[in-house]
């Protein structure tokens, strides 16, 4: 993929929490401002962990069945050779169309630890996911919808296609980053600029907070200090 980061890129955008980089994402004008990120449907389910940086390997799945009359359902193992055409790091986003997202759950701390050993820090679901203590303690990441106790019919419809979580639509490939806050898309013409740019919004941060403790604030000040943050040029 042309667009793809080098890993001193990547270490880069994990340095800054998801709000930062959505905020120097903003400053660039190049997507309207509500869009890119996916909704609170989808949270951290380990949110003391640091951000997640990686691409988006695409899968979408159903609880109910069993699978889809009139085919075979397809193999878990099936689409680990899509998965690896995906650069590293890799996210797998995982879509569940059932009626009833999450009822039955794709994502287990054995599926974990194969994803984990197949390259991929973490997964991004509207789906629901299960063994937590064993998933957290291997320094796998996840973003759910909802927690389950069984797998019920699980199986995988389709993968490798365009999929769409908590209202975020994810493509193959997508360069994704996500935290405690939520889950965000970067859009890959900026990507290698949005650090320096981060740095940039936090120091005009910094100077509005330091001025709100300063004990001499004004609102004259206050507005010549929120320049560049508040309505980016």
């Amino acid at each position: 993929m042309s667009n793809t980061l080098s890993p001193a890129q990547l270490d880069a955008l994990r340095r800054f929490d998801t709000c930062t980089v959505a905020n120097a994402i903003e400053s660039f004008n190049v997507r309207l401002r509500d869009v890119g990120f996916a909704d609170s449907s989808v949270r951290s389910i380990f949110p003391k962990q640091p951000p997640l940086v990686g691409y988006a390997a695409t899968v979408r799945i159903r609880y109910s069945g069993p699978p889809v009359e009139g085919r075979v359902a397809v193999e878990r193992t099936d689409w680990w050779n899509k998965l690896l055409a995906v650069p590293a790091p890799r996210v797998v986003v995982i879509q569940d169309v059932s009626e009833r997202p999450g009822f039955g759950s794709f994502i287990g701390e054995v599926h974990a630890q194969v994803l984990k050993a197949l390259g991929c820090v973490g997964v991004v679901t509207n789906g629901s996911v299960h063994d937590l203590p064993g998933i957290e303690a291997a320094g796998f990441q996840l973003f759910a919808g909802s927690l389950a106790v069984s797998h019920a019919y699980v199986h995988i419809v389709d993968y490798g296609k365009p999929v769409e979580v908590g209202g975020l639509k994810v493509s193959p490939g997508d360069l994704l980053h996500a935290d405690q806050h939520g889950v965000l898309s970067v859009p890959p013409q900026i990507a290698a600029e949005i650090p320096a740019a981060a740095e940039r919004l936090l120091e005009r941060e910094r100077k509005v907070i330091e001025l709100c403790r300063s004990g001499e604030t004004s609102v004259e000040k206050l507005r010549d200090a929120v320049k560049g943050i508040f309505h980016e040029p």
